[in-house]
């Protein structure tokens, strides 16, 4: 018995529709295509299934990958491994670094590696006097973040070592929903009180969820 994959005319398979026609092709062709072999398309299927989207197969470990009936080690690290060259993708270009003009900018750069972390992390986005970002965002915290477990003398740490002229606060809401809480908007302003003090100018505070994100620059609460 043929198999999805034979059954299609070349032209139709996924590594021929990935090399000429990648912007078109499905989510279950680009999995066939990383995962290869000759079910490939069955096993796409069957990841899609049992994972039921691009998003929850991105937070997978290889363990659960490999025990998808076909993945194997072997499939897992290759799917694995298209992720991670996505992921290094998002990454700020160190001989051409972005610049952040808007809250939209920012986080353009910080959707990706955020929006779906099962836990919540505290990013600082460090800018020059020209809002190019210095180097990669630096992990400042993560766990369960509240402006009491929060050291703000931390937060300032990266800014002050790579002599930053401004920064960004970036976290995320793994609930789904980007709205501040109080506790959020406590340590927003905890933070660009005490800024002043080291003339460091805090330009935004992103809250980054899977549904979007909520700048309180934009609402005017910093």
């Amino acid at each position: 018995m043929k198999t999805l994959l034979e059954a299609l005319p070349a032209r139709e398979r996924p590594a021929w529709r990935v090399a000429y026609q990648a912007d078109g092709c499905s989510l279950v062709e680009l999995l066939a295509a990383v995962v290869g072999g000759s079910r490939q398309l069955e096993i796409a299927q069957e990841l899609m299934a049992h994972f039921g989207s691009a998003q929850a197969i991105a937070r997978a470990n290889c363990e659960e990958l490999a025990a998808i009936d076909g993945i194997g080690k072997t499939g897992a690290s290759r799917l694995r491994a298209a992720l991670e060259l996505s992921r290094l993708l998002s990454l700020p270009d160190k001989d051409n670094p972005p610049t952040i003009s808007t809250p939209e900018d920012a986080a353009a750069l910080m959707m990706y590696r955020m929006q779906y972390l099962e836990q919540e992390h505290m990013f600082v986005i460090l800018l020059n006097t020209r809002n190019h970002v210095i180097g990669e965002p630096v992990d400042v915290y993560h766990g369960s973040l509240n402006s009491t477990s929060i050291r703000v003398a931390e937060l300032f740490r990266p800014a002050v070592r790579a002599n930053a002229a401004s920064f960004i606060l970036v976290h995320n809401h793994p609930s789904g929903n980007p709205t501040p809480s109080a506790s959020d908007k406590e340590l927003t302003q905890t933070v660009v009180k005490a800024s002043k003090a080291l003339n460091l100018t805090v330009h935004d505070h992103l809250i980054i969820s899977r549904h979007g994100y909520f700048s309180l620059a934009e609402h005017d609460m910093l």
